[in-house]
């Protein structure tokens, strides 16, 4: 067993993730939930991008723990997802001098938890969602604002979650947490499974 104590103890990565979380929306200035998001092309060259974490699904979660965000399925990331159906990130808060990382398995969230989220944003946000074709070339900003004016005729004040817009899920086989440590000792624990419901295998990395 590897001796963690303080913010790394406990015996659910998702319960840890979800402490962190909460004390870096005390203490960063901006999007605490934001995730450097990392996917592979057909080709093999990776590609990365800010996203916005969702939810952190608990380990008794049908999902057996897993981390969602929500996005326009036809993106690039999008794409590239449903091309390799595996992902990875990282969460970095400066003002903790603390990340986690996750590496994993990905499926769609297109049901109820879906719908919820969707309808909780606001409204413009989901009529952009509706106008966006997310990636693709745009003639021009004017271009996209009729778009959304067309959508806003057409879809009203109430507009339904777009079939193409929704949730992925990373189910982790892969956690690490790390803090930083007087003198760049660091301390990091990597957290590996097979897949859901299996037993965590706990390891302490070199900084």
């Amino acid at each position: 067993m590897t001796d963690r104590s303080g913010i790394f103890a406990g015996d659910d990565p998702f319960a840890i993730a979800r402490s962190w979380l909460d004390e870096a929306e005390g203490t960063e200035p901006n999007d605490p939930n934001a995730i450097a998001l990392a996917t592979v092309d057909g080709t093999g060259m990776p590609n990365v991008r800010m996203v916005l974490l969702k939810e952190i699904e608990a380990a008794d979660a049908p999902s057996g723990g897993a981390f969602v965000f929500y996005t326009n399925y036809g993106s690039a990331k999008g794409q590239e997802i449903a091309l390799s159906e595996k992902a990875a990130f990282v969460l970095h808060w400066k003002s903790l001098r603390r990340q986690i990382r996750v590496r994993g398995l990905t499926s769609r969230e297109e049901g109820p938890q879906a719908d919820e989220y969707y309808a909780s944003r606001s409204l413009k946000s989901r009529l952009g969602a509706w106008a966006s074709q997310q990636s693709a070339p745009l003639s021009s900003r004017a271009a996209l604002m009729a778009e959304v004016a067309k959508v806003t005729a057409r879809q009203g004040p109430n507009p339904k979650r777009p079939p193409f817009w929704g949730g992925i899920r990373i189910v982790p086989q892969e956690i690490e947490f790390w803090a930083d440590g007087a003198f760049r000792l660091h301390d990091r624990f990597r957290w590996r499974r097979d897949g859901p419901g299996q037993a965590w295998e706990i390891l302490r990395l070199n900084p």
